[in-house]
Order: structure tokens, then sequence, then C-alpha cells
């Protein structure tokens, strides 16, 4: 009787000591929790908001994706949606860049002023607009007074300008693009578009559209340049030019266009830092590596 009292009594003084054991390790990981609840407290995540051309997207989409993998403490928020929706996000002084494949207008900078923002150009990268057609088609060259004479609708069938005797099915960037707004400033003038233009929300809404159908046209940024496409030479009164990185590079191509950032003022923190980014040594191989051009 007495031996089974004792191995009682150990059997009890062993459940103590694991029931305490579990509170001592569960007391520990509550205080380890808290230890790393304060850590992550203690670090405060930078952030800003870039917003705007979708020509200029991938290259700021690439650039943000490397630099924040290098700092993890460091938040950068990219969204396309056109060069005028970004200018106009920073007019009211919703993001902290706006990207834009062309110049802020005039009354854009007006209306900035007036909101008590500052507009600031930062030329970060450059493009060449590359007109393109379809692979099928034997048009492989167009001269200026062309393009424009199919977009202002005095020419409107490719046997008009060497090519079959087909209706031209023509592609354009929806009007809130820098790439529309570019491609119209230097081709058409005062010009308007003809009306029966087909409107693209974006580069590669126009390669595929182009890639479907053998009798259209578009223009898209040279990044956005593949096979599925073929690329026109274009002669701008200086004999053809075709769109290579080599001529863009040169200033032969007559459609190479400058890239831009826009601050308000002068940009400081994290927004400062990742436009130095961009234009830093890494920046330029991802510039390239995009298909864009470095400054």
């Amino acid at each position: 009787m007495i031996k089974s009292h004792r191995t009682l009594i150990i059997i009890l003084i062993l459940l103590l000591a694991l029931f305490a054991a579990g509170c001592l390790g569960e007391s520990d990981n509550t205080q380890e929790e808290k230890a790393n609840e304060t850590i992550t407290e203690d670090i405060k995540i930078e952030n800003i908001n870039v917003e705007g051309s979708t020509t200029v997207f991938p290259l700021a989409q690439a650039a943000a994706e490397i630099y924040m993998e290098n700092h993890p403490e460091k938040s950068i928020n990219v969204i396309s949606g056109g060069s005028t929706t970004g200018i106009k996000a920073l007019i009211d002084d919703k993001v902290d860049i706006a990207m834009a494949s062309r110049k802020m207008k005039d009354s854009e900078r007006e209306a900035a002023e007036a909101n008590g923002i500052d507009p600031v150009e930062h030329v970060i990268a450059w493009d060449g607009l590359t007109v393109v057609v379809n692979p099928a088609n034997p048009v492989d060259q167009l001269t200026y007074d062309q393009i424009k004479g199919i977009y202002d609708g005095s020419i409107s069938n490719w046997a008009d300008v060497g090519g079959e005797d087909k209706e031209i099915i023509i592609q354009n960037r929806d009007p809130s693009s820098g790439t529309y707004g570019y491609f119209k400033e230097e081709l058409l003038g005062e010009e308007e578009f003809r009306p029966d233009l087909v409107s693209r929300g974006s580069n590669g809404a126009i390669v595929q559209a182009v890639t479907q159908e053998d009798a259209a046209i578009g223009y898209i940024g040279f990044a956005y340049l593949d096979d599925s496409v073929k690329a026109v030479d274009i002669d701008a009164g200086y004999g053809m030019v075709e769109p290579t990185s080599e001529n863009i590079l040169a200033g032969d191509y007559p459609l190479a266009r400058p890239l831009h950032f826009y601050t308000d003022g002068q940009p400081t923190g994290l927004a400062a830092d990742f436009i130095e980014y961009i234009l830093s040594e890494e920046g330029t191989i991802i510039i390239n590596d995009v298909g864009y051009f470095p400054t």
C-alpha cells in the first residue's frame, strides 16, 4: 500500500513539473511574440504612389520591384492608366510621382499651380515610338506624310502606299495616353484624327489588334515591339530610318522621345531615392532590359 502511495505521489510530481514547464514555455513564447510585435511596430514602412503612362509603366514597375527587394522597409505602388491620368493625379495631390510619355501641357501646369502644386520634370529614359503593321503586310516603309494621311483619313487603302488593295484598319491609342498626344502633335499637328479609328487602352492592346488583323496599323513604344508585329521604317524628310536601338540612341530615328517622371517640387525621401535609383548604373541596366534607353 505504501509503495502505491509513493508511486502516486511521484506521478503527481511529474505531472506538476510538466504543467509548470508548459506554462513557462507558453510564457516564453508569449514574450517572444510580444517582442516581435514591438520590433514590427518599430519598423515604419515608407510608401510612395506612382501612376500614369502605360509606356513608362514596365520600366517603373521593374525598377520598383528590384528596389523593394533591396529595401524591404520601402513600398512603391506603381499603377498604369495613361499619362493624362497620372498628371491629373499629381495635380490633385494624390500621387508622389506621375509617369508621362509626353511633356505636361501648359493648361496642366496652370491647373497644378492653381492647386498649389509645383510640377518638376525628370527625364528618366528615352523611347522610340514605333509604327507597326501585321507581318503579312508587304508595306515596310512609310513617310511622315503617308502616316499622317492614314490617320487623318485622306489615305484609306493600303494600295495608296504601295500595299495590297485592302481598306486600312487603323488602331489608335486612347486620348488619355501620352503616346496618343505625342503621336498627334508630331505627325498630325493641328489636324484631327479620322473619326472611325479604333481606340486601344494600352500598347499591348495595339500589338494584339495588329497581330489579329492583316490590314491593321498602329503605333507602340519600342519596348513593346516583338515578332508578332512588323515595325516600318520612317522617313521624316531626311531618308528612311529603321527603328532600331542604334538609330534611336544616335538621334537619327525621328520618333525618339523622352519619358518623364513629374513630382511636386524637387523630390525628397523615397521619391528622390527612387528617381536616383533609376538614373543610377543599376537603373541603366533595368532600362536596357525593359527595352528603353538611358538618358
